[in-house]
């Protein structure tokens, strides 16, 4: 029903998946149809679209009382004791949030909340305003006075909220979660996550199945590095345009520094995605189209270099963190063999970025896109799953979680890793263990399964290095040695080139 929803209905999925929640949560075909009219109705009439802004004000003031669907934020104006609010699609000047619901919700305060409100519109009081006969029944005229001699504020806003209820998941029990999957097998949790997803597990291997989900760890893993170079229509942005709204995707992957690292020297007054930029206000931040990325000042890349690196970056005088995990998506016009032939497997990059080994270095896992497959109907699924809120809020919240030490109880890395190495397999390690194993309940063929798919995704970067710049990176034999016998190195290979 989603995917047959989305086709006609420019909204996020989690609006939907809310409202078919709703109106559609039963087996009976006929009420289904009928459930569905109903929410194309409400997507009509209720649900706020930019273009349609002003005519939604219109009924608001006309009707007095009017209820929208649209993300709603907050923040505390400390000098007046409210909180100040405004809607996204919604042009309306800013105005008081009741705090009762700042308290319940405090996600509107972390960037916003979808939700279903009830907004009130009260005429400014005037001379010949109110109702001159309300004091018979003891009742003050319901009106919104106007302020003289003031300059007008939040406060004398003529738009109330009334009621408000939340469609994302305002809050999530992460500790119940992790418990329930104490039921599922690995192989049955793996096809929950594919499938809340949008993709049928039964349709693809054991290894593709890992390479959707390690399209999901920068969503679970702070500060994480990914790059997928492969064929056009395999989904590569689905998921951080889909899925999470906490990732951004930038289509032509252009910006600028100011937008991406924020303004120079910004004082503390500043909103904070002028002073933090995308990569302290979202968690993932993914550049579409590699090829078209085009920076006008080329320090960008510079302070971009800096930040995958460490996490951190200046700008001014000030030294900034953030943790936002960076993703780089392209295209390869060629078979992989024939690419290698002639050149590396991050050629699609552009020039200013091309054969540049200190930034590729920094990439955590290439992620084969020609190993993927294209997007068919029979890959989309059509069985439950997660809603995609729910997945996430869980995404989100494993962020703050450590997984990386959980390799050292069955293995060591080989002496052929550098440091950075370390950091990436480590990385990729960790953010696949959150999504597959969140109660860090692993056997030891569970570590090794997701350890050598790290290695063999760091190797990928490692061989292009070695190509592009020589003997500085001749050391690519990554592999692991077990706990148990030390003797014996495992070294991790890439299919595409030879083990030579």
């Amino acid at each position: 029903l989603p995917a047959m929803m989305k086709r006609g209905a420019n909204v996020p999925t989690f609006v939907l998946e809310y409202l078919l929640g709703m109106y559609c949560s039963t087996d009976d075909d006929e009420l289904v149809e009928q459930g569905v009219k109903r929410i194309r109705k409400i997507l009509t009439d209720n649900y706020v679209r930019p273009d349609e802004s002003e005519t939604i004000k219109s009924k608001i003031k006309e009707l007095g009382q009017y209820t929208i669907i649209d993300k709603v934020h907050a923040q505390l104006d400390e000098y007046r004791d409210i909180y100040v609010a405004g809607f996204t699609n919604l042009s309306i000047e800013p105005f008081v949030m009741p705090p009762e619901y700042v308290r319940d919700y405090s996600k509107i305060l972390q960037g916003g909340i979808w939700c279903i409100l009830r907004i009130e519109y009260l005429q400014p009081d005037d001379e010949n305003g109110g109702d001159a006969l309300a004091d018979i029944f003891d009742e003050k005229p319901k009106s919104n006075p106007k302020k003289k001699g003031k300059s007008r504020g939040p406060e004398d806003s003529p738009f109330h909220v009334v009621s408000l209820k939340p469609i994302q998941m305002p809050n999530l029990d992460l500790d119940a979660m992790i418990a329930l999957r104490r039921e599922f097998t690995t192989k049955e949790w793996m096809d929950l996550l594919l499938r809340s997803c949008g993709y049928e597990p039964d349709a693809l291997t054991d290894k593709q199945k890992l390479h959707f989900i390690a399209r999901m760890v920068p969503l679970a893993e702070h500060n994480f590095n990914l790059c997928e170079l492969g064929p056009r229509g395999t989904g590569k942005s689905h998921v951080y345009k889909e899925i999470s709204p906490y990732s951004i995707l930038l289509s032509g992957g252009q910006t600028t520094t100011a937008n991406l690292f924020g303004r120079m020297n910004a004082s503390y007054r500043t909103r904070s995605i002028d002073r933090l930029g995308l990569v302290g206000n979202w968690d993932c931040v993914t550049f579409d189209e590699v090829a078209g990325m085009r920076f006008k000042d080329m320090n960008a890349i510079q302070i971009l270099k800096d930040y995958m690196a460490s996490g951190s970056f200046a700008r001014g005088k000030d030294q900034l963190n953030a943790d936002a995990s960076m993703v780089f998506e392209g295209n390869i016009n060629d078979s992989v063999q024939n690419v290698l032939k002639t050149t590396h497997l991050f050629d699609p990059f552009p020039p200013e970025f091309n054969n540049d080994s200190a930034f590729f270095d920094r990439i955590h896992l290439y992620l084969p896109g020609w190993e993927v497959p294209k997007m068919r109907s029979d890959l989309l699924t059509g069985h439950y799953g997660l809603i995609t809120d729910c997945l996430s809020e869980f995404c989100r919240e494993m962020r703050k979680r450590d997984f990386t030490v959980l390799i050292d109880r069955y293995f060591r890395l080989n002496s052929d890793f550098n440091k950075r190495d370390e950091i990436a397999v480590r990385k990729t390690f960790s953010g696949m263990a959150k999504l597959l194993f969140p109660d860090e309940v692993m056997s030891k063929e569970d570590v090794e399964m997701i350890l050598q798919y790290a290695i063999e995704g760091r190797r990928r970067v490692k061989e292009q290095l070695k190509i592009m710049a020589g003997v500085e990176f001749i050391d690519v034999n990554l592999g692991y040695l077990d706990v148990d016998n030390p003797v014996e190195n495992h070294v991790v290979y890439v299919p595409e080139q030879s083990k030579g």
